[in-house]
């Protein structure tokens, strides 16, 4: 077992067991240590399934920005072949964060647009932490408008804690590209599946986000805004982000529960940082089967399918207050 970068709180338990497990292992063996192992395997795996189940949703977010979940270019590798990377806005420059290009996935030539965080500081501070500026939203809509033009779907996949929040990036309209972004998308007339890999933060992760089918891995998050942004607003103090986190109901379920997402993919036992490989597998067949569901759309039905989809969040808003409209009426009839 490779010892990870970090340790979370509510891991410790478990690579506490799992290190006994290899001393064990490690002993002559004797049919009483081979039962030892297969009962205290049979435990591990029972805490893992019993500590991922009730995670809180601070601790989904810890889990998202573990600095050993797989990445975009991870899943670069793992999950697609023949990547052409596609670089810069033909007006300012090549934003790092926000990556582009060409990939085959299975029998599907794709657009693959994503996000990548970085994994040593020089990276992060490449890719500004996965925070795009106005030329990476940009760039994506350039490609998004070339893969239309040739009928090849678009696969995106998202991973910030929100668009880069610089001064520069005002000035050259961060706000404006992204919500230019928005408005494009909902009419590129190309099949578009969006999956949230990490951290799904702000308008920074909705530029890329208007798709066909949305998904969100079990122990990523999509939001408005980040704990510690909202806690900043309500509480004053970043000290409350854990009660943010709570107020915010960003996890998967929630997700799904109020159809801001479409599918759940699970993810390995003890969360994606723990096999890159088997949630790379995971990834590639979700996405392979909703290309393959998406195939059949006209254009025209594609566009309608992801207008009805983005219209009907939140509807259950509207039928309430229509309902205490009628209450109201109601009451003052009688």
């Amino acid at each position: 077992m490779k010892k990870p970068s970090v340790i979370l709180p509510f891991e410790r338990p478990i690579y506490e067991l799992e290190e006994k497990l290899n001393a064990l292992e490690k002993k002559p063996t004797s049919a009483q240590v081979k039962e030892s192992i297969r009962n205290m395997r049979v435990e591990i795996t029972h805490m893992k399934k019993d500590v991922f189940s009730k995670l809180d949703p601070w601790e989904v977010v810890q889990v998202a920005r573990h600095p050993d979940r797989p990445q975009l270019r991870d899943y670069i590798e793992l999950v697609f072949d023949e990547f052409v990377e596609l670089h810069g806005d033909k007006s300012f420059g090549d934003d790092r964060a926000l990556m582009t290009g060409f990939a085959r996935l299975g029998e599907h030539k794709v657009m693959l647009i994503g996000q990548h965080k970085g994994r040593n500081l020089q990276e992060r501070n490449e890719c500004f932490y996965g925070c795009a500026h106005p030329e990476g939203y940009k760039k994506a809509l350039s490609k998004m408008r070339m893969a239309e033009k040739y009928g090849i779907p678009i696969v995106c996949l998202i991973d910030t804690p929100g668009a880069y929040p610089g001064v520069g990036a005002e000035e050259r309209g961060q706000a404006y590209h992204i919500a230019l972004n928005l408005r494009e998308m909902s009419q590129l007339e190309t099949p578009i599946v969006c999956t949230v890999i990490g951290e799904g933060g702000s308008g920074g992760a909705l530029g890329i986000g208007i798709g066909n089918h949305v998904s969100v891995l079990e122990f990523a998050y999509y939001s408005v805004i980040s704990p510690e942004g909202c806690a900043g607003i309500l509480w004053k103090h970043v000290k409350h982000a854990d009660r943010a986190a709570r107020a915010l109901k960003f996890t998967s379920q929630n997700l799904l529960k109020m159809g801001i997402v479409d599918e759940i993919i699970q993810e390995p036992l003890g969360a994606a940082h723990r096999n890159h490989r088997q949630m790379a597998a995971e990834l590639r067949a979700t996405l392979m089967d909703n290309l393959k569901k998406l195939k059949g759309f006209s254009k025209e039905e594609l566009v309608n399918h992801r207008y009805e989809k983005f219209r009907n969040i939140g509807v259950f808003e509207e039928k309430f207050q229509e309902e205490e409209s009628e209450l109201s009426e109601t009451i003052q009839d009688e």
